[in-house]
């Protein structure tokens, strides 16, 4: 090997225990193992510049966090959604279906200032029942807060709010860098969103205006639209929005991938859950100024309209489960 290497114009001597710079050679043999051929396919050769952050993914584990729900998101997928995002130092990151703030953890690892809102209080207070093994209830420091303070980011967290993300409570304007989220799918956790019991029972006749507030169904496909429409308004220019999307693969386009004309797809990643669905890493770029003209303009274009044919991803979810207790049970009774 090294009398193949004497062409490099190499000066001076070597220094193995101090070295100001480093060199790998990398063989690639393929990806078979049960087929490895004799010589390598390719030979890389090049300068170490330097290490990934991948030790991230076990110091960041979720199975270490101090606060964690049916549905925080992984180490790995979180950092990942994080340089989606192109998070930096000093950004304004959000997350609108906030959760246990597991996507918060890795913008604020990289610097950005981090806030979120949820529609369950008990969840942004971190009360009520834990989700942990072997836990009835949560403690008293479970919370967002606690979380970030366990990886000394506490100094980046803005707060989290109890609110509907289906009724923006901002101010208008451009607030936000990058909004990073995982809205539910109706699978480990409903979709809701407020409204009035009058909403419910329009039947009945009312003199007076009920204000109580009860859970109302919340479309997938609505969900979705009105995240747009707020990624829209709410980000600064260039900035992106990264949320994951379930659909049905039998049915799966492109073309259903819900746009606004604010925004440009600039990635789309697919992760398999099961053998017929799955869900997409959406990653979009404000490319346009928000006008009042752009709130409900993607209604009147039919392209921004296919997705609401996967309102029905629960039960699709889990028609695969269905269908095998169906054959076990006839199986059964022959």
């Amino acid at each position: 090997m090294e009398q193949a290497l004497e062409f490099l114009p190499f000066k001076g001597k070597v220094n193995l225990k101090n070295p100001e710079h480093i060199f790998w050679i990398l063989e690639d043999y393929g990806t078979n193992p049960n087929n490895v051929p004799e010589e390598p396919f390719h030979l890389y050769f090049g300068r170490w510049i330097s290490d990934g952050q991948r030790e991230l993914i076990e110091s960041y584990s979720v199975k270490k966090r101090h606060f964690i729900g049916n549905t925080s998101m992984d180490a790995c997928l979180s950092f990942i959604m994080a340089n989606h995002g192109r998070v930096k130092p000093n950004d304004v990151v959000y997350d609108p279906f906030v959760g246990t703030g597991g996507l918060l953890i890795s913008s604020a690892h990289f610097g950005a200032y981090v806030c979120g809102t949820d529609i369950d209080y008990n969840t942004i207070h971190g009360l009520g029942k834990a989700s942990r093994k072997n836990q009835k209830w949560r403690g008293p420091d479970e919370n967002i807060r606690a979380n970030l303070r366990q990886y000394g980011l506490e100094k980046y967290y803005l707060d989290a709010l109890v609110a509907d993300s289906s009724r923006p409570i901002w101010r208008k304007g451009m607030l936000f860098d990058a909004i990073i989220t995982d809205p539910p799918y109706g699978i480990r956790e409903a979709t809701r969103r407020t409204g009035s019991q009058k909403d419910t029972v329009k039947s009945v006749e009312r003199s007076t205006e009920n204000h109580i507030f009860v859970s109302s169904n919340y479309h997938l496909s609505d969900i979705f639209f009105d995240l747009l429409k707020f990624a829209a308004e709410y980000l600064v220019m260039g900035g992106r929005l990264v949320y994951w999307l379930p659909v049905y693969k039998p049915e799966y386009t492109e073309e259903i991938i819900p746009r606004h004309p604010c925004l440009k797809l600039i990635s789309n990643c697919e992760q398999m859950l099961s053998s017929h669905t799955s869900r997409r890493l959406i990653t979009m770029e404000k490319v346009k100024e928000f006008k009042d003209q752009d709130e409900n303009s993607y209604l009147l274009d039919g392209q921004y309209m296919p997705y609401r044919g996967h309102n029905s991803f629960r039960e699709k979810y889990f028609s695969g489960v269905t269908k095998r207790i169906a054959k076990e049970e006839k199986d059964n009774q022959k």
